[in-house]
């Protein structure tokens, strides 16, 4: 019991850590009459009245609110500790009203029943005093190197608040917390978008950190706030390892709760639902990494048409040779390319192999599949072997293919159920891919790709067939650490290396 009280303790502070140093930078919030609060960002003011993004503009704005008759309160980032009379001494996490904020270092506000000045650093971050810097930081770098951390910062003060709701004071083992992630599951998605964007923030870091003046700066930053000697890539790292480590620490809680304890079954399931929350997020991460192979094998398509494939799909599934049988009863080898909502098929150049020719696709959202034994279809009036067909839904139209062998038939039947069941999983989780970074492949692409002939470029071969279980039967291994290197591994489903992109980049061009 005594474990078991120690540990609910710990995600208390594991929590409030979590909120003051994943580099939460809007702490500031409006309590109306009826004492709901609201959270209000520095942006909203400035939307609000030009006259705050002047220097001082925040004391300007904060005061004004004041002024006006609103309860202004601050959560405070960092412990400040103080033996002076005349200072407000509190802990990380404490909200704090501001009562007066005319002085830029110093404001005066009221912690409990005491009333004394506070440094107003202690409620600022990173991310505020870049702001503040527009020449040297453009709206584009921000957003690459902090990524959405103040929507992690809004959602982990109010898991917090729903933890310490939870958490029993006085006899800690009897504390029940596994519903406060079982409420605030989907909330947690939002760690996918901070996740895939977190190499890219690293990146960007890296190039500015060249610089002097800009690792002066952040080191000007970090000291300004007494904040422990790391620097800002470590405390941006901390949003990425929080989200691996609850798996970890939700099964070091079930193992010292009990099955007669009264939160067993939710911290039970708490822990199920954090790991398939962290396999979503590598899924993701997984999916965002696939779209430039993806962007590239358009590109090496000769006379492509109509949308890029990435406006729909996001993953291939399986690609081989198939025979279509058209409507007048002929016979044509194509190369198909299976890929979520939509099938393309393309033609092999006669001379050169390794060159395909666009030809079509079909739409998989409309289309029915249909399996065909041996013998004479009646819609084509033919004897067929090996084949299945897809009939549209809402044209009627029937679309017939034959394969080599009944192992490649059965691949192909197998591999478009894997792509119904992929789409709907997908759907079920919002997994999606932003038209930025859908955009950006394309373009990354077509750059790599610019001064090559047309025809000439480099395209891939078919892959073996790869069967994946559903999201939520496959394997999690968790490891006992979380090294900050292998962060990005964590609950990543265990595939076979795929002869498919590793052709494609093995291919050179053709050279006379």
């Amino acid at each position: 019991m005594v474990a078991r009280g120690e540990i609910a303790r710990f995600w208390s502070l594991e929590s409030l850590h979590l909120v003051s140093s994943d580099g939460g930078t809007e702490p500031s919030a409006l309590v109306d009459d009826n004492g709901s609060e609201e959270d209000f960002s520095y942006e909203d003011l400035c939307q609000a009245s030009p006259r705050y993004l002047q220097p001082g503009g925040e004391q300007l704005a904060i005061n004004e609110l004041i002024s006006d008759g609103n309860v202004v309160c601050a959560e405070a980032l960092w412990d400040h500790v103080t033996m002076d009379d005349q200072e407000l001494g509190f802990k990380a996490g404490d909200v704090i009203q501001v009562l007066e904020a005319s002085n830029k270092d110093w404001w005066w506000g009221r912690s409990e029943d005491k009333e004394a000045w506070f440094p107003a650093s202690f409620v600022r971050g990173y991310l505020r005093q870049c702001r503040k810097h527009t020449g040297m930081f453009t709206v584009a770098q921000l957003a690459t190197i902090f990524g959405n951390i103040e929507d992690i910062y809004k959602f982990q003060r109010k898991f917090l608040k729903d933890l310490e709701k939870q958490y029993n004071k006085e006899e800690p083992h009897l504390s029940e917390i596994g519903s406060c992630f079982l409420q605030n599951q989907e909330g947690f998605a939002i760690y996918s978008e901070y996740c895939n964007n977190h190499p890219g923030a690293c990146l960007e870091l890296a190039n500015l950190m060249k610089q002097g003046k800009y690792r002066h700066f952040f080191e000007a930053c970090r000291l300004l706030q007494q904040m422990i000697d790391i620097a800002i890539d470590g405390f941006l790292l901390t949003p990425v390892q929080k989200i691996c480590k609850y798996p970890l620490q939700l099964a070091e809680l079930l193992k010292y709760t009990t099955q007669e304890h009264g939160d067993y079954s939710n911290v039970k399931a708490a822990y199920e639902a954090m790991k398939n929350v962290a396999c979503l997020i590598n899924e993701r991460k997984r999916k965002l990494e696939s779209i430039d192979k993806i962007a590239r094998w358009q590109v090496s398509i000769v006379g492509w048409e109509g949308l890029d494939i990435l406006d729909r799909s996001s993953e291939l599934i399986h690609s081989g040779e198939l025979t279509k049988i058209t409507k007048q009863g002929k016979s044509q080898q194509r190369m198909f390319f299976l890929f979520d909502h939509q099938l393309v098929s393309c033609k092999k150049d006669l001379l050169r192999r390794d060159m395909l020719y666009y030809k079509g696709r079909l739409d998989m959202d409309e289309m029915e599949l249909v399996d065909l034994g041996d013998g004479r279809d009646k819609d084509c009036n033919l004897s067929v072997k090996n084949a299945f067909k897809l009939v549209s839904r809402t044209t009627d139209e029937v679309y017939l293919f034959c394969a080599k062998k009944q192992e490649d038939k059965a691949r192909w039947l197998q591999a478009c159920a894997d792509e119904r069941r992929r789409v709907q999983e997908d759907q079920e989780m919002g997994m999606e891919i932003s038209e930025s970074q859908k955009k950006l492949a394309m373009l990354n692409a077509q750059k790599a790709g610019h001064g090559k002939s047309k025809g000439y470029n480099r395209c891939p071969v078919v892959p073996p067939h790869q069967s994946l279980h559903p999201i939520h039967q496959r394997h999690i291994t968790m490891p006992t650490s979380v090294p900050q290197q292998q962060v990005f591994g964590l609950a990543e489903p265990k595939r076979k290396p795929s002869l498919f992109w590793h052709t494609f980049n093995r291919l050179t061009p053709f050279r006379k």
